[in-house]
């Protein structure tokens, strides 16, 4: 009754991020699902610790890294203090679209151009530099995965 070797090896990921440039994000697939890995600037973390709780649509951090129903900080949405890298699944929260990274209403907005924050054009939905949702259809914020630091530059995600 124990899984075979091929479903074991969906069950975790290893991710090495050190080619990950600051302010890329980059798409990978675990258990048939996107997972965004971004490394955010400076700007997008302050941005995002900027954020009064009472001003999230869902005040939960959703993150398989803290206990459920903690609030959505910036600090409960990534691990190990390393908050220049965030971790979720790329997966709305309204009805399973895929958000468009480096778009939306609530990203750093330089020039002409937004980066870090996430918008779903099916319904409208837009997330905030920590995957949190701000505006529109979608009900959560982005869900973290449970994922761990194997080294500075190496994670296990599941």
């Amino acid at each position: 009754m124990n899984p075979d070797a091929s479903v074991l090896a969906l069950a975790t990921i290893e991710v090495d991020l050190a080619p990950i440039a600051e302010g890329q994000e980059i798409t990978l697939k675990w258990r048939g699902n996107p997972v965004f890995i971004r490394h955010r600037t400076t700007k997008e973390i302050e941005l995002a610790k900027s954020v009064k709780m009472e001003e999230l649509k869902d005040p939960i951090a959703r993150s398989a890294n803290v206990k459920e129903g903690e609030p959505a900080t910036d600090e409960n949405r990534v691990v190990g203090s390393k908050e220049n890298f965030l971790v979720m699944m790329g997966v709305c929260t309204h009805l399973g679209c895929v958000p468009f990274g480096n778009q939306g209403d609530y990203g750093v907005v330089e020039g002409h151009a937004t980066s870090g924050g996430w918008f779903c054009p099916c319904h409208g939905s837009h997330y905030d530099t920590a995957g949190r949702i701000r505006r529109g259809p979608a009900p959560e914020n982005l869900f973290v995965p449970k994922y761990e630091y194997l080294s500075d530059t190496k994670i296990l995600i599941g």
